[in-house]
């Protein structure tokens, strides 16, 4: 990732952490939707969850510079959640989650360039996370395959300033 790339999606990730607790349930409802196979890894109550979900989110962008100090806890994380029953297609399901809940969330603010840093990110860290859990590579997430074009069935929260 390029110093811009991180600084975009460090400043994005700001605007959505103000609307942390929306973003989460529209994440895993959006998650759902496209995935219900994945509900069953998930416990009834999502509240510690979604928590869970923003803190790991706000933890990763915060250390976006500086990678090497990021990756033993993705790889940790990944390896986790092999236990849970998540396998290596989960990944851009996820991602495809994660970039439709940003677009909702960030409205005008997710621009091309907003979205192509937030696609490079999810891809590296995802890649990563698959090769350490799976031992095994996969093609990384473009943000245009992961929102174009698909139907809004959840709904979003008001987009910030």
């Amino acid at each position: 990732m390029t110093p811009k790339q991180v600084a975009l999606v460090q400043n994005s990730f700001a605007k959505v952490a103000l609307i942390s607790e929306a973003a989460a349930v529209l994440f895993y409802d959006r998650l759902f939707d496209i995935a219900p196979q994945t509900k069953a890894m998930f416990p009834d109550d999502m509240i510690e969850q979604r928590r869970k979900l923003m803190a790991m989110l706000a933890g990763v962008v915060k250390g976006l510079g500086n990678l090497e100090q990021v990756l033993p806890a993705a790889s940790a994380l990944a390896k986790r959640h092999v236990s849970y029953g998540a396998k290596a297609e989960h990944y851009p399901v996820v991602g495809a989650a994660l970039l439709w809940t940003l677009e909702k969330g960030l409205g005008d603010g997710w621009t091309p360039e907003v979205a192509d840093a937030w696609g490079t990110a999810y891809g590296t860290l995802s890649g990563f996370m698959i090769s350490e859990a799976y031992q095994e590579k996969v093609p990384t997430l473009k943000a245009s395959k992961a929102t174009g074009g698909e139907s809004q069935t959840s709904p979003a929260p008001q987009a910030l300033p």
